[in-house]
């Protein structure tokens, strides 16, 4: 990894040339196109978006976009976010491993958060009808009855009510007008998959109208979860209740209901006013998960076989698909190995259940007002209150490494205000404020039992460890009861200003003042509920607190050729609050962390080609990030031996990247899309206090070599490459209606497995990484001539890929384990949709 300092490097100069070029030459190009006439006779639907407050055409915004409509959505067969945002190019939005519940990963372009917890903030904002939603919990948002869904990448602060450093993810809902479609869908597939979703309009009084759509969704798991001691009864491990084959359950299954009603009053064009309400109740077991690598000698982990117990080795490891989970750990006596005095301290039982639930109800109010014909408020209310509790059996086996039982519950109530005022017909301002209240409160009964320190040669040997000298001691146990209340607030004040100079040439710029503070009080408990912890107990009732302010701008110019050429360049910061330790196992690791903070460049260019049939999208961009926020799980600097989940700014970083869009209609009946993106990260400098080994001399923000590369190439969740390609052609059956095929090809890229660079041959370099994979979906589509039903037969994972979407390695941590989530395999799915 080479670190180094400069000005912008001939990349991203040779970007700006390129680009500006690329805009003369199309310009021409255009032109003389336009005057030769298309033989196309089929021309790309203009695509509307609100990003910039008011309806206008996704080709005249001067910002990144990707926007699916709800047809494109149907034709991919995407069912929530996660399914249809890895079309977008550089955004990462996968799911998390069964460790983190009900959450997500979320990037874009590289910045975001792959931590639950919430005592960090996530980076990427999201929003549902312009409602901020604060958590990467519940954020993998099923599409029900979606209008549109538009991702805006770069830093959105200045256009919206919360700072986003890596850019906003906007899901746009249907909204009633009386007359609006009804609709009922079924679907059937693999492993017993069942969908039912509907939908319908309907008129309560004159101006009053309303919108009611469900779903119900439920299929198989693919990952079963078997009997150890039924699998192997020599093994003297106790034998669960295991059914046929020992099998007990099965993992990634899907039990999902959802309900979400729409009244609105619009008496006149001067008044529109909105209130919605969700409910969600997601009630599924775990998801998918299988042990990859385990190595645990610490014997108060040890699987229990009544002579002695069975160390964690990778021997636990069942296949592909499937794993051998235990819902809790047996009481025992701790075993010490480097405390002596602790030999002997009674360890409690523990146990939980395999169901993951997830329940949420959400309003809002949202009202557009025209108090003239050139001004216009908008009110924007929301409420949203979820709850998610799992368990978690961390090694996947029958040892006893770690398990846990976890219950968030979260409210949350923002409410923005804007005014928009056209001043002229070529310049108009939005102003506008936003405030946020939110509370958290993060239950977990924690079973650790693999803290440990390593020491050389045999100085745990004895009759305790079964005459064998062991790499680790024993340190002690961690059971204890958590009950972390979490408070969030939030205040901006922002405002942007759009100047139209010529007919040709516009500027646009925006100013944000943020104000943000949290609060993470922490309660380290006995299992009696009541009595301190004996190893945390120095944590119980300890309040931490962040507070900052941050000032953030936007500028940019926008330039149209001709109709169908538009360039622009943007210059603009963004910044990610920061906040406190949430998993402190030391009273030194209970330490804050600061802001992240991005100054951002880019350089982009629209158009619209061959007469409209060819849409040519593509951005070039450098980011320039100061303070990352990094999680190290290895952290001796930090009060010693045990485990470690520290959040810290590790040190500045230079991201650059480019991003090509491709929508076209060559001829009558065929359709293509296609996206890619490529980014680099580049760390300039590093924290020498971050890095596992202390490298002399090092100091500050260091650019030495030695310090840098004990850091992954890049932090978890940035992937440098991904594409997607889609193509699909709609087949005339004359009098019986259309046949459409229509495929789907997409690429995600490698990750690393953790922050802190693995060593060589290393379990984690080896089974921790997170490769790339490309997925095949295709489809067969039949509408009738009315185009008010449809059948569709629908595969996924056509090739039977094996892939992970996400893995957990505790190996720097002290457990031992490396988990992964595999991918769905080969899947079918035949659904019939009738529109009235």
């Amino acid at each position: 990894m080479k670190a180094f300092s400069g000005p912008i490097s001939c990349l991203k100069l040779c970007a700006l040339g390129a680009l500006g070029t690329l805009g003369s030459l199309f310009s021409s190009f255009v032109v003389a196109q336009t005057q030769q006439g298309s033989a196309a006779s089929s021309q790309l639907e203009e695509v509307v978006v609100t990003a910039q407050y008011r309806e206008e055409k996704l080709q005249d915004t001067p910002i990144a976009i990707s926007a699916f409509t709800s047809q494109s959505i149907e034709e991919q067969g995407a069912q929530v976010m996660s399914d249809i945002l890895g079309s977008a190019p550089s955004v990462n939005f996968r799911p998390q491993s069964a460790a983190f519940g009900e959450s997500v990963s979320a990037s874009i372009r590289g910045f975001g958060q792959v931590d639950f917890d919430p005592a960090f903030e996530p980076g990427v904002g999201m929003y549902i009808d312009d409602v901020y939603y604060p958590r990467l919990t519940g954020a993998n948002f099923d599409l029900l009855d979606v209008e549109r869904v538009e991702v805006l990448r770069g830093p959105q602060g200045t256009l919206y009510g919360k700072d986003s450093e890596g850019g906003a993810i906007r899901f746009v809902s249907r909204k009633p007008t009386g007359d609006g479609p009804a609709y009922i869908s079924g679907t059937y597939g693999s492993k017993d998959r069942l969908d039912l979703i509907a939908g319908f309009d309907f008129t309560l009084a004159d101006h009053l109208t309303g919108r009611l759509s469900g779903t119900y969704k439920t299929q198989e798991g693919y990952v079963n979860v078997y009997s150890y001691g039924c699998v192997d009864p020599a093994s003297g491990v106790p034998a669960g209740s295991g059914g046929l084959k020992c099998e007990q359950y099965s993992l990634g299954d899907v039990g999902y209901h959802g309900l979400r009603g729409l009244l609105r009053y619009n008496p006149t064009s001067n008044l529109d006013i909105l209130f919605s309400a969700d409910y969600i109740h997601d009630s599924h077991n775990n998801g998918a998960e299988v042990l990859l690598y385990g190595d645990n000698s610490n014997p108060n982990t040890y699987a229990p076989n009544g002579a002695g117990g069975i160390p964690l080795t990778s021997g636990f490891i069942c296949g592909r698909w499937c794993n051998y989970t235990t819902l809790g750990n047996q009481a025992g006596s701790f075993i010490a190995g480097l405390i002596p005095p602790l030999q002997g301290y009674p360890m409690a039982a523990t146990s939980g259940s395999q169901l993951d639930t997830f329940d949420a109800y959400d309003f809002a109010l949202n009202a557009d007002i025209g108090i003239t014909d050139g001004v216009k408020a908008k009110w924007i209310t929301g409420y949203r209150n979820w709850t998610n509790s799992y368990s978690i059996d961390g090694d996947l086996s029958p040892a006893q490494t770690q398990f846990g039982n976890n219950t968030l519950t979260d409210w949350f109530w923002s409410q923005e205000l804007r005014l928009s005022v056209d001043f002229t017909p070529k310049l108009r301002t939005t102003i506008g404020g936003f405030y946020s209240d939110e509370k958290t409160t993060y239950y977990t009964l924690q079973d650790i039992r693999y803290v440990a320190v390593g020491v050389p040669g045999p100085v745990c040997a004895g009759p305790p460890f079964n005459g064998l000298p062991t790499p680790t001691c024993p340190v002690y146990p961690l059971q204890f009861l958590g009950n972390d209340p979490v408070k969030t607030t939030s205040k901006a004040a922002f405002g942007t200003l759009f100047y139209d100079l010529t007919d040709k040439l516009s500027l646009t710029g925006g100013a944000r003042y943020s104000w943000d503070s949290k609060s993470y009080t922490y309660y380290r408990l006995s299992f009696d509920g009541t009595t301190p912890n004996p190893f945390l107990g120095a944590l119980n009732g300890q309040e931490a607190r962040f507070e900052g302010s941050r000032p953030d701008w936007h500028f940019s110019a926008d330039y149209r050729f001709n109709p169908a050429v538009m360039t622009y360049v943007s210059w603009g910061t963004g910044y990610k609050a920061g906040g406190d330790s949430p998993r402190p196992f030391n009273t030194a690791q209970a330490i804050g962390f600061g802001p992240e903070k991005v100054n951002a460049y880019e350089i982009g260019v629209k158009t619209d080609l061959f007469d409209r049939t060819v849409r040519f999208n593509t951005a070039v961009f450098y980011n320039k990030l100061d303070d990352a926020q990094l999680v190290l799980l290895s952290c001796p600097q930090f009060g010693g031996p045990g485990p470690c989940a520290l959040p810290q700014n590790a040190g500045d970083a230079d991201v650059t990247g480019v991003e090509v869009e491709v929508f076209a209609k060559p001829v009558t009946g065929l359709q293509i899309d296609a996206s890619a993106s490529y980014m680099h990260w580049d760390w300039k400098c590093v924290d020498p206090q971050v890095v596992p080994v202390a490298v002399p001399g090092a100091v500050g923000c260091s650019s030495d070599s030695a310090v840098i590369n004990q850091l992954s190439e890049t932090p978890l969740g940035f992937t440098k490459e991904q594409g997607h390609l889609g193509a699909q052609y709609q087949i005339p059956l004359g009098g019986t209606g259309t046949l459409t095929p229509r495929f789907d090809v997409t690429y995600l890229g490698p990750q690393v497995g953790s922050n802190t660079a693995p060593a060589p041959g290393s379990p984690s370099a080896v089974y921790g990484q997170l490769g790339g994979y490309t997925l095949l979906n295709a489809s067969l589509r039949w509408r009738n001539p009315k185009g008010d039903l449809e059948v569709a037969l629908e595969g996924e994972n056509l090739t039977n890929h094996y892939y992970f979407y996400s893995k957990f390695d505790l190996t720097g941590a002290g457990a031992g384990t490396i988990t992964g989530s595999p991918g769905r395999p080969l899947q079918w799915a035949l659904t019939m949709k009738k529109t009235f």
